[in-house]
């Protein structure tokens, strides 16, 4: 079967489990991007099939994740107004920038979204930092964990980007050291969730070391930013809205970002 870039395929040796895009083809290898999880892998051409129901495939776990927000856009805009936490969003990935950045235009959330290498991240955002002044920050894009000999989970070295995604959030606790005033989010599939919490994230992935949602990291920020800035969040409720729960994102309880005014 001849593919082509961009293509739409699973893989006959993993049942079909997920939908991944042709990003890159050599000879009768293809690297391959998750559609829905934030995966880069490679497999043999003959090893896929092309997606036959690509539209269902694609965006019914939108559909369902954007359902378990409802709670959140639930809001009494009779009498009150509501000013939600805003973000910066950092991201490896230009195609899962996109992505997040329509949850948080669905989610009536204020977003700035910038496409920056996982190298890049720490050296530069002190800068943003600085210019969008954000209430949250989400640092992402692609990672995994790399099987050795010792199967050492604490050991930054068996990680493909945790050590960048580590230093970048020191640099931006560096910025502002305060949990509360700056929220982090980080991390992507299979990240350290230890590291990153200890270098100052108020939430990680991936405490299973399992790949994460796409939209996983844009969950966590729409929920802390919808979430009343008087009040401590429900921690485990804002996990549980995640596609995988706390086994692919975990953090620590901390206050919403939100305002909330009267009169309307």
């Amino acid at each position: 079967m001849l593919f082509n870039i961009g293509d739409l395929v699973t893989r006959i040796s993993h049942n079909h489990d997920m939908v991944f895009k042709i990003i890159e083809l050599k000879e009768d290898i293809a690297i391959l991007k998750g559609v829905n999880v934030r995966l880069i892998a490679d497999s043999d051409i003959n090893d896929l099939l092309l997606c036959e129901e690509e539209e269902e495939e694609v965006k019914g776990d939108d559909i369902e994740l954007m359902e378990r927000m409802s709670d959140l856009k639930k809001l009494n805009r009779d009498e009150y107004f509501y000013m939600p936490g805003k973000i910066l969003h950092i991201d490896a990935d230009q195609d899962y920038l996109d992505r997040c950045i329509k949850f948080y235009k669905d989610m009536n959330i204020l977003c700035y979204g910038l496409v920056l290498h996982e190298n890049d991240v720490a050296n530069k955002i002190e800068n943003y930092l600085e210019d969008i002044n954000p209430d949250i920050l989400v640092i992402t894009g692609h990672d995994a964990f790399y099987d050795s000999a010792n199967n050492n989970y604490q050991d930054l070295s068996n990680y493909k980007n945790s050590a960048n995604f580590a230093k970048a959030v020191r640099r931006s606790r560096k910025y502002e050291k305060d949990q509360s005033k700056l929220i982090i989010i980080a991390g992507a599939c299979q990240s350290d969730y230890e590291e990153l919490i200890r270098a100052g994230a108020n939430f990680a992935s991936s405490p299973k070391r399992i790949n994460i949602h796409a939209l996983d990291p844009a969950i966590v920020a729409s929920s802390i930013s919808l979430s009343n800035k008087s009040k401590p969040i429900n921690l485990l409720q804002i996990l549980d809205k995640t596609k995988y729960g706390k086994d692919g994102i975990g953090g620590i309880i901390t206050n919403g970002t939100m305002y909330v005014g009267y009169p309307r």
